[in-house]
């Protein structure tokens, strides 16, 4: 029931209740005295039908049948039951149906009509069928169909606030929701970035500072190398923290995301760490969706990053495989585990599953049997829009 809201509190009557009820007796002695002669036991018993409407929120049903068997008594002391007399049971089957259910009030409705037309007929005046004995049935159904529509329309009224309240609360629910995915995402990119280059850039210097005394030369070149690599950085980080800036800040970035296309730079940014890496590709060369292609780019870079920090080998393999549904990615390297007593547990392949899933794919990870450790991906191609995906081409995967 929705009457709580429009009625907060059930007990109390109000001042416009107890002016209706007064109106209403007016109205009562007015049809009482077309009828009868004023006994004072008919204004006693329209005063106790009134007087009962005030408390119609605490006692809807008992409203009801008070003021029916009043105006019962009234007809069988010999008044007619004209739309004036009527009043306080019109006011009563109209009030009803706002305070309790839809059949109880058509039962109370129906019960009372019953009841005014049986007395009607055993003790009116007129014609059987005339209207003086007949006429107040249609006034009590039009009262109640009356209050009928008054309580669907607050229903209704209170569904679409709830709705409104719900959709609301569901936007906002969306919005908090979106942010924590853009966040996560920005922190993948900024742990791959971060990772890839730190990495790189601690190889080069450590091989850097080891050939410094024995081969200047190569040092030097390593250096250069190392500068390059922070360069590198430092523009992806720009335009990863350029993602948090408004859409219409004038210096957002406009540079597109790495792709596949990007492979062999990757490829050749880590041998010149050290790390040689052997890049393989099996079946026709399909273009993929932005998303596949970035996904597909940060985990090949997070999977070669991990080799040089943490397989003690100086050796990796990529393979890509082109079925007709899906692009799987293989990582591996045939090293052994460095172990460091000080080195924590990072989320290197936890956000690369991450990734997997947020482009509708898989990602597997494990030691191998014959030694070494693997990474492999399978990723859903995206054929809708040929040319339009980042894509690679079979020469561009050649180092």
């Amino acid at each position: 029931m929705t009457t709580d809201r429009y009625y907060p509190d059930r007990r109390l009557p109000t001042r416009g209740d107890c002016l209706l009820a007064l109106a209403l007796y007016g109205v009562s002695i007015a049809g009482l005295s077309m009828t009868d002669e004023l006994r004072p036991s008919g204004l006693v018993l329209m005063a106790a039908a009134c007087t009962m409407l005030v408390w119609h929120r605490a006692r809807p049903r008992t409203m009801v049948v008070l003021a029916t068997l009043c105006t019962v008594a009234v007809g069988v002391l010999g008044g007619e039951f004209s739309p004036m007399l009527m009043a306080p049971v019109l006011a009563a089957v109209y009030l009803l149906p706002q305070q309790v259910e839809r059949r109880t009030a058509q039962v109370f409705a129906v019960t009372a009509v019953s009841l005014l037309l049986i007395t009607s007929l055993a003790f009116g005046t007129g014609a059987i069928l005339g209207h003086e004995r007949l006429g107040f049935v249609p006034w009590v159904l039009l009262a109640g169909a009356i209050g009928d529509g008054v309580r669907n329309r607050r229903d209704y009224v209170s569904a679409v606030e709830a709705r409104a309240e719900l959709a609301e609360r569901t936007r906002e629910e969306e919005a908090r929701q979106r942010v924590g995915e853009e966040r996560m995402r920005i922190a993948r990119d900024l742990h791959d970035v971060i990772a890839h280059h730190i990495a790189l850039a601690h190889a080069q210097a450590g091989t850097a500072a080891h050939l410094l005394r024995s081969n200047p030369g190569q040092a030097q070149r390593l250096l250069s190398h190392l500068t390059d690599t922070t360069s590198s950085a430092l523009r992806e980080l720009k335009a990863t923290l350029g993602l948090l800036r408004r859409p219409d800040h004038p210096d957002a970035p406009l540079e597109p995301a790495p792709g596949l296309a990007q492979l062999p730079d990757l490829v050749a940014a880590f041998e010149k760490a050290g790390l040689v890496v052997t890049v393989s590709w099996q079946g026709t060369v399909e273009p993929l969706s932005p998303g596949v292609d970035l996904t597909a780019y940060r985990v090949i870079q997070e999977s070669l990053t991990n080799v040089a920090k943490h397989a003690g080998t100086g050796e990796a393999a990529v393979h890509l495989d082109y079925s007709r549904r899906c692009l799987t990615i293989t990582v591996s390297d045939d090293g052994q585990p460095i172990e460091s007593e000080d080195r924590a547990p990072g989320y290197g392949l936890i956000g690369m599953r991450e990734r997997a899933r947020s482009a509708g794919g898989h990602l597997f990870a494990g030691r191998r049997p014959q030694g070494g450790f693997e990474v492999t991906m399978e990723l859903p191609l995206r054929n809708n829009n040929p040319g339009r995906g980042g894509g690679l081409d079979e020469e561009s995967v050649k180092p």
